[in-house]
């Protein structure tokens, strides 16, 4: 019987020459019982080559002949086995230190700065670490591909999507990439409000909620009733929520909506309200309640110059409707 040595050292090389000879020696077997393994490999402790053997047999590779017996044999059913594709998966690609390091997203980041990397490489960073045969790189590299041309759905994936994607993207993972995705809305819209925005006209409207309003028009589950706030120069001031639910006359209290106008010392107000559906044509009820606030504001004199519906795919005023 040939007797197989193997290497006991702990970097990534040496571990490598390890597993080597043992994948080797089952790789070479149409089918093998556990006991003959270890003995073959008895340079190798007996748990390594059990832990290994495991390994393939979860992932598909290799079968147990009977559940009563420790004899295994290689699944044809799952394609050819390469010893060397296997251990490089297993080895290096599951982790990102091995690759050099300007190749490292992390250090690429910290060279160049974040807006000159690839989508890959920032999901990558926010995926962090890999596991056993996929890395994080691979992760970032299958996310991207799976979302290219409409990264904006990113943010509506769950858990059990992602993980399908990747098996890297374990609940750690994902409640990273979800804090990233919000972190970064909410930056961006810190930044829009310091831009002076000036509305003149309802194509300007629309064009400012489509913005402004992009989460809710794209990701919102149920109607949600916003107000834009407007100085004497038609400046937006602010934006505030004022109902979460069906848009009813009922529920959009004037005291609510000309509180948060007040409070801005605005001069004008703009409406704006999202549809699920995905179709932003104004129901009945969303023009009551565009005629009960535009009453009231003549009252308080507060100007209430449109009502814009945002929708996935487009958006309307209703004064022009």
């Amino acid at each position: 019987m040939t007797t197989i040595r193997s290497s006991n050292k702990d970097s990534t090389s040496d571990r490598y020459q390890r597993y080597l000879p043992v994948v080797q020696y089952l790789a070479s077997q149409t089918s093998f019982d556990l006991e003959s393994a270890k003995q073959a490999c008895e340079s190798e402790l007996p748990g390594f080559v059990t832990r290994l053997v495991n390994e393939l047999v979860q992932q598909g590779w290799v079968v147990r002949e009977s559940d009563d017996t420790d004899d295994f044999c290689w699944n044809k059913g799952r394609g050819e086995f390469s010893v060397n594709k296997w251990l490089d998966e297993k080895l290096f690609g599951s982790q990102i230190k091995v690759a050099p390091e300007q190749e490292r997203p992390r250090e690429r980041l910290l060279a160049l700065g974040a807006e000159k990397l690839r989508t890959s490489e920032l999901i990558a960073i926010l995926v962090r670490s890999g596991r056993p045969g996929e890395s994080a790189v691979m992760a970032g590299e299958k996310v991207a591909k799976e979302f290219d041309g409409r990264l904006e759905e990113l943010s509506a994936a769950g858990r059990g999507e992602l993980k399908s994607i990747s098996v890297a993207i374990e609940k750690t993972a994902y409640c990273q990439i979800m804090a990233g995705i919000e972190l970064g809305r909410r930056v961006a819209a810190l930044s829009d409000e310091k831009i002076t925005v000036k509305i003149s006209s309802s194509s300007e409207a629309i064009q400012f909620c489509q913005h402004h309003f992009a989460r809710l028009a794209a990701d919102a589950k149920q109607e949600e009733f916003h107000i834009v706030t407007l100085d004497t120069k038609n400046q937006v001031i602010d934006t505030h929520q004022i109902t979460v639910g069906t848009l009813d006359a009922s529920l959009v209290h004037p005291r609510e909506v000309f509180r948060a106008a007040i409070k801005d010392a605005a001069s004008s107000i703009i409406l704006v309200h999202n549809h699920p559906s995905g179709d932003p044509t104004p129901s009945r009820e969303d023009i009551a309640v565009t005629d009960r606030l535009t009453e009231s504001g003549k009252t308080i004199g507060i100007d209430v110059l449109d009502h814009i519906i945002v929708a996935r795919e487009s958006a309307i005023s209703i004064r022009e409707t």
